[in-house]
C-alpha cells in the first residue's frame, strides 16, 4: 500500500535515489496534465517531488506570449535575441532542478518539449554525471478528436492565452504545434530508462525501468486519462443514530429529506456546468459512489428513481459501493463526548491533540491509517472517466480533498467538512479547481434542528474532530483555501487540563 508514509524531515526513499523525469512531446499532447498528476500522486505517497515547468518558467522571466519575440516559439532559424531569450530560459529551469536536489527533494518533473534528441541528452547527461537517475517520459497522441480537445483545454486553462478569444487561441496553439512537428524526434535511443504513453493512457511502453520507486511512477501513469470531468463531494444524511459508528442505522426523516434535495442539486448544478460547455447531460453518465454504511448508499437512492419533477429524460446514473469508504473507526472512544475522552482517557487524549493525524485510539484508525485504506480508492478515482459525485463521510472526504488539492497530511484532519455543502472539484492540468455551494439547511446541519454548530453531534467528534475540537492545522488559525470558497480551519484553543 501506498499513503503519506514518509513523515521524516528528510521525506526521502534512501534506497530509490534521485530521479528527474524529463517529459517529451509535441504541444497539446498532455505533458502538463501527466506531471501534475504524478507530482500529486508522489507527493501524497510522502515522496518530496517538484514541477519544472519550462513554460512557467518562461512567462514568470519573460512574460505572456505576446511579450515575446515572433520567431520564439519555432524552431529552425532564430534572431539572437530569441536564442539568448530561449538560453535564459532553460538555464534557468536547470538552476531550479539543481536547487531543489540540494535542498532535500527527490523526484523533479521537468515538464518541457524536450522535442530532438540532442536537446534531452545534453539534460540528461549533465545531471547523470551527478549520480541522478534519469528517465524519459514521452506523450504521444495520434488521435486529432484528442489532440483538439487538449488544445480546446489548454487555451481555457493556460496563463498564455487568458483573455484571448477562443478561436483565435486555437489557431495560435495549432500553428506551434504545426512548427514543432516538422522537428520533433520520438525517443528511439535506448540510453536512458523511458516511458511512452499513447493517447493520454490508451496504451503504454517502458523501457529499463528498475527499482521500486520508477515502479510506483509506471503504475499510477497506467491508471491516468485527461478527459474533462468534474467530482462532487457530499457528505451522508443524517441517521437515526449520529453518535454510534457500531448502530449502522439507517436515514432520519430529515435524511430522506436531504438525499432528495441533494439530488435535486447535484443534478442541477452538473447540468448548467454541461450545457456551458456545449455538453448535452443525458449523454453523460452520472458516477456515484458510497461507503457500505446505510446512510451513505441510503443517500443515493434518489438518484435511481424518476419523479414527476425529475428533468425528461432521467439522469444516466451509476451507483457503486466501496467498502473502502466506510467512516474512521473510533475505537473505544465511539459515542464518547471529548469531555469524558479527557476525563477517562486523559494520557491519550493528550497525545491524540498533539498529532490528530497520526495518532490512533485504543482499537481505533488514525487518520493514518484511513489514508492507507483508501489509497486503491484514490486510484480508481484517477481512472474514472464520468462525472463522479462521492456520497460519503467526513473524515473520508477529507483524505480524497487533500489529496487532490495536494494539502500535506497534517492538515487532513484540519479540513471542515459540512453538511449541506456541495464541493465542485476540477482537475485541470493547470491546477485543481474548486468551490462549495451551500444548499441544505435542515435537520443534520443547523443548530436549531441538531443542537449544535451545523448539526455536529458532540458524541462523533473523533470523525469531526477538525469541526469539533481542536485539529492541528496553521498556526494562524486561517483557512485552507479550495478553489471559489474556502474550507474553514478554525482558530485553534488550548483544551482543558
Amino acid at each position: 500500500m501506498v499513503a503519506p508514509l514518509y513523515t521524516t524531515a528528510s521525506g526521502l526513499l534512501w534506497h530509490a535515489g534521485k530521479i528527474l523525469v524529463c517529459t517529451v512531446g509535441l504541444p497539446a499532447r498532455g505533458k502538463t496534465h501527466i506531471s501534475r498528476a504524478l507530482e500529486r500522486y508522489l507527493r501524497w505517497t510522502g515522496v518530496k517531488t517538484a514541477v519544472v515547468s519550462l513554460g512557467d518558467y518562461r512567462r514568470k522571466v519573460l512574460g505572456g506570449a505576446q511579450k515575446l519575440p515572433p520567431d520564439y516559439f519555432t524552431l529552425g532559424e532564430k534572431s539572437p535575441e530569441t536564442i539568448a531569450l530561449r538560453e535564459k530560459v532553460m538555464e534557468g529551469c536547470e538552476q531550479l532542478i539543481w536547487d531543489f536536489f540540494n535542498s532535500g527533494g527527490q523526484v523533479v518533473i521537468y515538464d518541457a518539449n524536450n522535442g530532438t534528441a540532442v536537446r534531452r541528452n545534453a539534460v540528461a547527461e549533465k545531471f547523470d554525471k551527478a549520480g541522478i537517475h534519469v528517465v524519459m517520459l514521452e506523450s504521444s497522441c495520434d488521435n486529432e478528436d484528442l489532440i483538439l480537445s487538449n488544445i480546446r483545454s489548454v487555451k481555457i486553462s493556460s496563463p498564455d492565452y487568458r483573455g484571448w478569444d477562443p478561436e483565435k487561441a486555437v489557431a495560435d496553439y495549432y500553428s506551434r504545434i504545426k512548427d514543432h512537428e516538422r522537428h520533433y524526434e520520438p525517443v528511439e535511443e535506448t540510453t536512458w530508462p523511458f516511458i511512452r504513453i499513447i493517447n493520454v493512457g490508451e496504451k503504454i511502453m517502458v523501457n529499463n525501468i528498475h527499482g521500486y520507486l520508477q515502479s510506483r511512477i509506471v503504475f499510477f501513469l497506467m491508471n491516468i486519462h485527461n478527459r474533462f470531468r468534474t467530482i462532487y463531494f457530499a457528505r451522508s444524511g443524517q441517521s437515526l443514530i449520529e453518535h454510534s459508528y457500531k448502530a449502522d442505522s439507517d436515514l432520519s426523516p430529515g435524511g430522506w429529506e436531504y438525499a432528495e434535495r441533494l439530488k435535486e442539486f447535484v443534478l442541477e448544478r452538473r447540468a448548467k456546468s454541461l450545457e456551458s460547455r456545449g455538453i448535452d447531460p443525458t449523454e453523460r453518465r452520472l458516477v456515484i459512489w458510497t461507503s457500505a454504511r446505510r446512510r451513505s448508499h441510503h443517500t443515493a437512492w434518489p438518484f435511481l428513481t424518476h419523479t414527476a419533477s425529475d428533468p425528461s429524460p432521467p439522469a444516466r446514473v451509476k451507483v457503486v459501493e466501496r467498502p473502502q469508504m466506510s467512516e474512521i473507526n473510533p475505537g473505544v472512544w465511539d459515542g464518547l463526548s471529548p469531555e469524558q475522552v479527557r476525563k477517562y482517557y486523559p494520557d491519550e487524549w493528550v497525545r491524540f491533540v498533539h498529532d490528530p493525524y497520526a495518532y490512533r485510539a485504543p482499537r481505533a484508525e488514525s487518520y493514518h491509517d484511513l489514508c492507507v485504506r483508501l489509497e486503491p480508492t484514490l486510484i480508481e478515482l484517477e481512472r474514472e472517466r464520468e462525472d463522479l459525485l462521492i456520497i460519503g463521510h467526513a473524515s473520508v472526504i477529507r483524505c480524497i480533498l487533500a489529496y487532490l488539492i495536494g494539502l500535506p497530511a497534517s492538515e487532513i484532519p484540519a479540513i471542515e467538512v459540512a453538511r449541506g455543502d456541495l464541493i465542485e472539484v476540477v482537475p485541470t492540468s493547470y491546477g485543481v479547481y474548486s468551490q462549495a455551494h451551500h444548499f441544505w439547511d435542515g435537520p443534520g446541519r443547523s443548530s436549531e434542528h441538531a443542537g449544535g454548530a451545523h448539526g455536529k453531534d458532540e458524541h462523533n467528534f473523533y470523525e469531526n474532530y477538525a469541526e469539533d475540537t481542536r485539529g492541528k492545522r496553521r498556526p494562524d488559525g486561517t483557512s485552507i483555501p479550495v478553489g471559489g470558497e474556502e474550507l474553514k480551519v478554525p482558530v485553534p484553543t488550548p483544551p482543558a487540563a
